[in-house]
């Protein structure tokens, strides 16, 4: 039985992570190797929980229970007993890995370790452990405590019974399950990630401006925001790493990130977090 969770990384989709588990009855253990991500974070809770209760959804007395239930932490090894962890870092290979062998020596033997990757392959993740069973991907999407989908990957040694009690999580959190086969990608970035990049390369080729191309897919596929606006949500950075993971993994041309994605991050723009991306902040 799940009582106490870990959340490893504390920014967008670990703040968001927290607040879920929290905010549903779990004691949180956020861990970061920033003090002051670790404010930012729990005061970013404190916000979107108040703004829920001014909108109805929650009630006022669960805005101070649910943060009440977050404990901040510098030090991975307060989350020794833990029943399951969560790893939310940036979207960077190596830095996973090297969390996943730290994590595997900190956590008990019981514990479950999940990843919130959103492209790397979850079986190699779960190779640098020593409990690949207990290892699997619980992939949320963002903002955590909006959106109701959280992708579950199995990786190729992950139990039966892993399965099961991450399965019985989500559904604790109120959320839609959908499950993947571990390649990259899994199914929400293998299909969003190509259509972003397709509309850099629309961009890059001169085919339409930004804006036409945005307004052509809000007003003629019925998405929500264009390619490029949402593109410069999720960060100009993770877009490019998740199309490197794609054609890294499957040698495929069709996944050859557009050389304009490639420029504007070197050139540091990341979309809204750093003021500008394919639009201006």
């Amino acid at each position: 039985m799940v009582k106490k969770v870990g959340v490893l990384g504390a920014g967008q989709m670990g703040n968001g992570i927290a607040h879920v588990f929290a905010q549903f009855g779990y004691q949180v253990y956020l861990y970061d190797i920033a003090e002051v991500q670790l404010g930012k974070a729990v005061s970013t809770i404190r916000q979107n929980l108040e703004r829920q209760a001014k909108k109805g959804v929650i009630p006022d007395t669960l805005v101070g229970e649910t943060v009440g239930r977050i404990m901040t932490t510098k030090s991975m090894a307060d989350l020794a007993d833990c029943d399951f962890c969560i790893e939310a870092v940036t979207e960077h290979e190596p830095l996973k890995l090297d969390i996943f062998r730290k994590l595997d020596e900190i956590a008990q033997p019981s514990a479950i370790l999940a990843s919130n990757t959103s492209s790397i392959p979850i079986t190699k993740i779960a190779a640098v452990t020593r409990r690949p069973d207990k290892v699997i991907g619980m992939h949320f999407m963002n903002p955590v405590p909006v959106m109701q989908l959280v992708e579950i990957i199995r990786g190729h040694a992950t139990s039966d019974a892993t399965f099961h009690l991450t399965a019985e999580l989500v559904a604790k959190l109120k959320k839609e399950m959908a499950v993947s086969q571990d390649y990259p990608g899994f199914i929400v970035n293998r299909i969003l990630i190509p259509m972003i990049n397709e509309a850099a390369f629309a961009l890059y080729e001169g085919i339409a401006n930004a804006e036409d191309i945005d307004k052509g897919m809000k007003l003629g596929t019925n998405q929500p925001m264009g390619p490029l606006t949402l593109a410069d949500f999720i960060g100009l950075d993770t877009c490019l790493a998740i199309m490197n993971v794609l054609y890294d993994g499957f040698k495929d041309p069709k996944y050859r990130p557009c050389p304009l994605l490639v420029k504007m991050v070197n050139a540091g723009f990341l979309g809204k977090k750093s003021g500008r991306g394919f639009y201006t902040y």
